[in-house]
């Protein structure tokens, strides 16, 4: 499940569909998407709600089956694992950042970004955990609960939990949605940060075209299929 050296292709998608709903009553969601990302790129995906974007990007991090076509992820063909199988190909190598933030409130920040190493068996976890919440700015809140912490320090944390495993390709869906303005800018200059210092390619899914304009490559969707991919 190595990516591969030679065509440095972080994905790769041709014809990929997805309909939701009952084999009598069918939703097209995504009407054939071919796709080519490279390591390293910066990528919004950008269109309104309905669009299709969202479900692009949870086929793309390998969180839901594409009803057809073929996907590659780091050289992983995704189609043909089973949920089990793409957990697995998630592992590592994909980091997700969402407008949610998603931490456990029983734990602090650092246990936060910390278990979720331990349980995929990392032996430095935490010294890793506190290294990533260091650079994002939080290493005087590492035994703080969430509750304890803003909605832009909440972030940091989801971002340090992302990016800890050292991940080739990150994904942020809507990250600043729920952070005001001048929070809001932070976090973006934190993300393409984080990108730059790993090295990773970084897809950020949006509405914003402000947000959109701070990638190197803007995909726009419209009912379902990529309408236009410009390049800065």
């Amino acid at each position: 499940m190595s990516f591969d050296p030679v065509a440095d292709i972080a994905i790769r998608t041709r014809n990929v569909t997805l309909t939701l709903g009952s084999r009598d009553a069918p939703t097209p969601i995504l009407r054939g998407i071919d796709l080519e990302i490279a390591q390293g790129e910066s990528v919004a995906i950008l269109g309104p709600s309905g669009s299709g974007k969202s479900s692009l990007m949870a086929i793309l991090a390998g969180l839901e089956q594409a009803s057809g076509g073929d996907v590659s992820v780091g050289g992983v063909a995704f189609a043909t694992l089973d949920e089990d199988g793409l957990a697995r190909a998630r592992r590592g190598r994909i980091g997700i950042v969402l407008q949610a933030f998603h931490l456990l409130p029983t734990m602090t920040a650092l246990e936060n970004v910390a278990v979720p190493l331990e349980l995929a068996g990392e032996g430095d976890a935490f010294a890793r955990a506190e290294a990533e919440l260091v650079a994002v700015g939080l290493g005087h809140r590492l035994t703080h609960y969430p509750v304890q912490l803003s909605g832009g320090e909440q972030q940091r944390v989801a971002i340090a939990r992302a990016v800890a495993p050292q991940p080739r390709i990150l994904f942020a869906d809507e990250p600043t949605g729920n952070l005001d303005g001048k929070t809001s800018d932070a976090i973006v200059e934190l993300l393409f940060q984080r990108q730059r210092d790993a090295g990773a390619t970084l897809i950020i899914i949006t509405h914003d075209p402000e947000l959109a304009r701070r990638c190197k490559r803007v995909l726009t969707m419209a009912d379902g299929r990529i309408a236009s991919d410009t390049r800065a």
